[in-house]
Formats: C-alpha cells, sequence, structure tokens
C-alpha cells in the first residue's frame, strides 16, 4: 500500500498518544478515518488537530474496545458514516497498564487490563476483517510491545497482565500472516512493538480503571507502592501517602514527556514499516536494542542482571525509574 490517499482506516485508542499521531497523519495524507476511543472530548482535540481538508472524512465513536457489542457497533458505525462496504486499513492500537501482579493484586485490575489489551486487539479483528476482506488491497496493524518479547518492566516489579496480552497479540498476529495468506491474500498483517514512547498510558490507565489518577490512589495501592520503592533499596517507610501519590503521578507525567521516542515519531515509524509491506515493526531504538539482548540470552532475561545490562545500553531509563509503553 503505497499510498493512504483516498483509503478508509479505522484506528482504535485514537483520542491520545500513538493513536492520535497516527490518525493525524493518515489524514495529512489524505486518508478517511474513523477512530474510536473512551473519551469524546479527546477525540474531538484530535480531529482539530488534524484539520481533515475539505472531502476527507474523519468520525469520531465512543467505544471500549473490552466489549465485543461495543466494538460491533462501532463497525455499524463506519459503514453507516462512511458510506462503505469496505475499510482498508485496521489499527488496534487501543491500550492501558495495570494488574501488574498476578498473585497478590486485584482480579479485576488485571482482567481489565487483559480485556483492553488483548481483547480489544481480537473483537477489533472480529468485527472488521470481513470489511478488510471485502477491499482491493487491506492491512490489519495490531500494536503489542517490548513486552511480547520480554514479559518485564524489571526484576522487581510485577508485569503480567500487560505483558500476557502482549504476548498473545504477537503470537495472533503472526498466525494472521499465514491465515490471510491462506485464504485472503491481498490483506496483509503486521505487529507493532514498542518501546518507551511519550504518551500518557500511565495517566490514562488509572482513569480506565475507575479512579481520577495517581493523585486517587487507595491507601492499600500506596502500601504497594512503597513496599516496591523499599525493595530498591529507597527510604520510603516514613513518606506521608500523599508524597507518594505525588510522586507517581510525576512519573506518568515525565514518561510522556521525557520517553526517547515522540508519539509522533512511533507514528511515522509504524506507517512507514506499513508501506514497505513490514509485518514486524520495531519502535524506537530501546526497542531495537531490547530484541537483540532477548535474543542474544533468552534463558538470562528475567535475571537481575538482564536488567544491568540493558540499562548498560543507555536504554529503559525512564521505564525501570518511572513508567511503560504506547
Amino acid at each position: 500500500m503505497d499510498s493512504f490517499e483516498g483509503k478508509i482506516a479505522v484506528v482504535t485508542g485514537g483520542g491520545t498518544g500513538m493513536g492520535r499521531e497516527i490518525v493525524c497523519q493518515l489524514v495529512k495524507e489524505g486518508a478517511h478515518v474513523a477512530m474510536c476511543d473512551v473519551s469524546a472530548d479527546n477525540m474531538a482535540e484530535t480531529t482539530e488537530l488534524a484539520a481533515p481538508r475539505e472531502g476527507v472524512r474523519v468520525t469520531s465513536h465512543l467505544c471500549d474496545v473490552s466489549s465485543e457489542t461495543q466494538m460491533n457497533r462501532f463497525r455499524d458505525e463506519v459503514v453507516e458514516q462512511h458510506d462503505t462496504q469496505h475499510i482498508n486499513l485496521l489499527f488496534n492500537n487501543a491500550g492501558i497498564g495495570g494488574g501488574g501482579a498476578f498473585v497478590n493484586q486485584d482480579r479485576d485490575e488485571w482482567e481489565r487490563t487483559f480485556g483492553v489489551c488483548w481483547y480489544g486487539v481480537y473483537y477489533g479483528c472480529r468485527a472488521f476483517m470481513d470489511l478488510l476482506v471485502a477491499s482491493d488491497e487491506g492491512h490489519v496493524i495490531n500494536t503489542s510491545s517490548v513486552n511480547g518479547f520480554w514479559a518485564s518492566i524489571g526484576p522487581e516489579v510485577s508485569h503480567t497482565a500487560y505483558s500476557a496480552a502482549k504476548f498473545a497479540v504477537k503470537g495472533f498476529t503472526e498466525a494472521l500472516i499465514t491465515d490471510l495468506r491462506l485464504n485472503a491474500p491481498h490483506v496483509q498483517a503486521s505487529v507493532v512493538m514498542p518501546g518507551h514512547i511519550g504518551t500518557s498510558i500511565a495517566l490514562n490507565t488509572s482513569q480506565v480503571l475507575g479512579k481520577d489518577g495517581a493523585l486517587d490512589m487507595s491507601a492499600e495501592d500506596v502500601d504497594v507502592i512503597r513496599r516496591q520503592m523499599s525493595g530498591r533499596g529507597l527510604p520510603v517507610d516514613n513518606v506521608p501517602d500523599d508524597h507518594i501519590r505525588e510522586m507517581m503521578h510525576q512519573r506518568a507525567v515525565d514518561f510522556r514527556d521525557k520517553a526517547p521516542t515522540t508519539a509522533a515519531d512511533a507514528a511515522t515509524i509504524i506507517l512507514d514499516g506499513v508501506r514497505e509491506n513490514r509485518w514486524r515493526i520495531l519502535v524506537g531504538d530501546d526497542a531495537v536494542v531490547l530484541d537483540s539482548l532477548v535474543r542474544e540470552a533468552p534463558e538470562d532475561a528475567y535475571e537481575p542482571e538482564f536488567m544491568e545490562r540493558i540499562l548498560a545500553s543507555g536504554h529503559m531509563q525512564g521505564v525501570v525509574r518511572g513508567g511503560n509503553d504506547e
């Protein structure tokens, strides 16, 4: 797909971050875009930033991607509002963090995170696959993560729900390559694996999980963070709860504002990968380095010394000191 001019694209999570930038860049290139998000205000801001020229249609749709009913409604709205029986591009991009520990943390948060990050991709493909197949040329782009090949953000932090979901996305998309080649050879599939990207995922996650942000963390959540910090040798035993809440909020802000790769640059890398028909799209120098390190020493990937090798390479500093991806 050398050009996106006149193509119809669907983007989940289009209200912020990489999703917003994908929408803006597609619109700039003349694609018609249908985006969904859980925030109407964020999508309105995306549409304003995209500034579609005359003749380019951009529609916004409220949708929780972890709900198959809502995803099917989103599809039906796209068919109606874009007056189409096909789409060309499907970006299953929406994601949140959370559900770090499986052993001793809240099950609802774990399943909510897994639901958005995995079922959002699965339901997106289920809902829109027939429309992709109905096109002359189509491409599905599923966002996994470096946590889709390395289930960790360090040896002292649990990271199970997000990693499990991103591994599922990676494996599913790789399997789709053969499935599509056999049954719909005009449709391509790519898996996107970002490293640390400057987005608001750390800020948005708590809102999706029903909280107002790190400043609204419960006493139980603060205790978990305090234990994690103490385990890293940080003297926080006597730090007031509100100070820890403020520290976590600032980490989320820094994760967005001090990332090595901006959301705009990430979107450019992804769209270039689609043009080049690459099925595997690593986003960011840190993703490339981490991929290489895991391949070189897979048996060591979850040992404490492995993180030291990553940090010595000059990458993942912001993640270990503070946040996650997308």
